[in-house]
């Protein structure tokens, strides 16, 4: 499954990049939200995780544009800024989830693995109604 990672600190993309590679995910990377739009639309196999602080387009505003594109998109937001209100906003948004950094890896592995199982049921529920 995909993994849409989007941070503008490079060495956090690489990490989390590797990591996921390494869990057996195909991690696709991008720096900027606004590029990240581009690749994500309703159909998108797999999880978005994005840094809330970044410059341009921040994690809220693209949860924000995500939900309105789907609903049902799992959306992990990760923040080393992190505070209880900005979390129950995001929550109440529409995300999946909130990590505060610096995390444990095994913590965000187990966060997309749900996050995965979510969309892997979503998008065959979607293909069903279809035929």
């Amino acid at each position: 499954m995909k993994v849409a990672i989007i941070d503008d600190e490079r060495d956090m993309r690489l990490s989390i990049s590797q990591w996921l590679s390494l869990s057996g995910y195909e991690p696709e990377s991008f720096a900027l939200a606004e590029n990240a739009l581009a690749s994500i639309n309703s159909n998108y196999p797999g999880v978005v995780i994005s840094d809330i602080k970044m410059p341009g387009m921040d994690g809220i505003k693209l949860l924000k544009k995500l939900m309105g594109q789907d609903s049902h998109l799992p959306v992990i937001l990760i923040t080393g800024h992190g505070d209880v209100p900005m979390a129950v906003e995001a929550m109440r948004l529409g995300a999946f989830n909130f990590l505060e950094k610096p995390f444990e890896p095994e913590d965000l592995t187990q966060l997309i693995k749900l996050a995965a199982q979510k969309r892997r049921l979503t998008l065959e529920s979607r293909e069903l109604r279809q035929e």
